[in-house]
């Protein structure tokens, strides 16, 4: 029996390695994650039951946290695009720096959970978060977004709701959406992506100011569109959601 165990602890070594070096890349990890991580990133034939039983052996799961799971309140259902540049959300959180607060504003295309638009700054008015959009715009749409009935979700801030910001969705012919009060999962989607920012950029390092910050921003959303696992997307990155349904669209239009 103890050979047997013992043969058992040499066969799961090399294993048990790579998951506490990438556990190490990415502390807010847990076992349905890490699996993802081995299984299509890794190749690793491997199931979830195994990486779940050397994570909690060594310690290395993710206890829940309640505080951050959604109130289940009855409200208005959350939109539920069917393709991508449909659905919108817009979400703003700020970090701490050596120099002082910065802001970060996301766009997020709720159908690829692709990252369309961003901004980060020391300021975060009405005209920033126009920034942060206008980017989605010109990546997502370069020959114009009127006539795509776009659909752009935010809570009830001073930014979306101003004068300045309405103005510009309502020329542009974007439909804005907001949160409502009793309905706190009306943005859930963007809210989920602004976790995984801080968990795996904002929260692992000491910031010196907007300048790095930003730098370092652009180049995760880079990685994050093209390599970012999702579960919901069948464990595929943004980007390749984006893909795969343009070409069954491409496909369904040349069967017509």
């Amino acid at each position: 029996m103890r050979c047997s165990s013992e043969s058992v602890i040499i066969r799961n070594k090399p294993l048990f390695e790579r998951i506490r070096q990438i556990k190490s890349d990415h502390p807010f990890w847990g076992y349905r994650r890490m699996w993802a991580y081995l299984r299509y990133v890794d190749g690793l034939v491997i199931n979830k039951k195994r990486v779940y039983r050397l994570m909690k052996e060594h310690h290395l799961t993710v206890r829940p946290n309640q505080k951050l799971r959604a109130k289940r309140l009855s409200g208005r259902p959350k939109p539920r695009p069917d393709r991508p540049n449909q659905w919108w959300g817009i979400d703003m959180t700020k970090v701490m720096t050596d120099s002082g607060w910065v802001y970060i504003v996301i766009v997020l295309d709720w159908y690829s959970k692709k990252v369309v638009g961003n901004y980060s700054g020391i300021q975060a008015t009405s005209r920033h978060w126009l920034e942060a959009l206008e980017r989605g715009l010109n990546r997502q749409f370069p020959d114009g977004v009127r006539g795509h009935e776009l659909h752009l979700m935010s809570d009830n801030g001073s930014q979306p709701t101003s004068l300045r910001f309405m103005k510009a969705c309502s020329s542009l012919k974007i439909n804005q959406a907001f949160t409502s009060y009793n309905n706190p999962k009306g943005n859930a989607d963007t809210e989920r992506m602004m976790r995984t920012l801080k968990e795996e950029l904002l929260w692992l390092r000491e910031w010196s100011g907007a300048t790095e910050l930003t730098s370092e921003l652009d180049r995760w959303i880079e990685h994050y569109n093209e390599s970012y696992l999702h579960s919901a997307l069948g464990y595929r990155p943004p980007n390749r959601a984006e893909e795969i349904y343009q070409l069954s669209r491409k496909a369904l239009l040349k069967s017509a």
